[in-house]
């Protein structure tokens, strides 16, 4: 089964291609350059590879939550992409590609949500799959849900960004940290593997993102408001 994976919900951009079995792909960091570089990269990519949209078999997208257009750029690429050439796609947690891509079995996965909040959840693997202890959610870093057990690892911006207050909640419970993890889109390819294999993928028009967060935008006054909090 051959897959094309992308993520632009932080301030990296990272794609992939799982062809019968192997990932090649290239990740950048691309501050708010996502929508000018991801399609040459794309045709890069696909030209080293040596083939095209239509000889896959779906598209995967970091589906959020994270930056808002971020989110907006990757699902609409996957869109554009999978219906011009008839490929079904999969949205996929920016939450659960952390955790994939950390290497360990239980991981702390926390986005810096900016205004003061961070997007949290976590996992256990259970085989070659997550059981989702903790469901994706928006907090307040003194706020995130206790865990039980003493083998995590914590892994995203959100550990960098409001390192005192998750390391008071989680002490004596993690055991490392990747501060610098982000959602990769190498991680995205193999999570979305078993659900294309199960006929899982929808159509383009039904991809869409998770926010999480209900009030996307912001006035100015409620921005220099919550800013303070941060």
């Amino acid at each position: 089964m051959n897959i094309l994976a992308l993520d632009t919900s932080t301030e990296y951009l990272t794609l992939a291609l799982l062809l019968n079995e192997q990932v090649t792909g290239v990740d950048m960091h691309a501050g708010q350059s996502h929508s000018q570089k991801i399609l040459p990269l794309l045709n890069n990519l696909l030209n080293e590879a040596k083939t095209e949209l239509s000889n896959l078999d779906g598209i995967a997208f970091g589906a959020g939550p994270g930056s808002f257009t971020g989110l907006r750029i990757g699902c609409g690429v996957a869109q554009g992409l999978a219906f011009g050439v008839g490929l079904p796609v999969v949205g996929i947690s920016t939450l659960m590609a952390l955790a994939e891509g950390s290497g360990y079995e239980n991981v702390i996965a926390c986005l810096d949500a900016r205004v003061g909040e961070v997007y949290h959840a976590a996992y256990s693997r259970d085989g070659s799959g997550w059981i989702e202890v903790s469901p994706p959610g928006l907090y307040k870093p003194d706020e995130v849900p206790r865990l039980e057990g003493s083998n995590w690892t914590g892994a995203g911006s959100g550990w960098s960004a409001y390192p005192a207050s998750l390391e008071a909640i989680y002490r004596g419970q993690v055991v490392q940290i990747q501060k610098d993890a982000y959602p990769r889109a190498r991680a995205i390819a193999e999570l979305a593997l078993p659900i294309f294999k199960a006929g899982g993928g929808l159509p383009a028009h039904e991809a869409a993102p998770v926010y999480l967060r209900n009030k996307v935008a912001l006035k100015s006054a409620e921005r220099g408001k919550m800013a303070g909090l941060k």
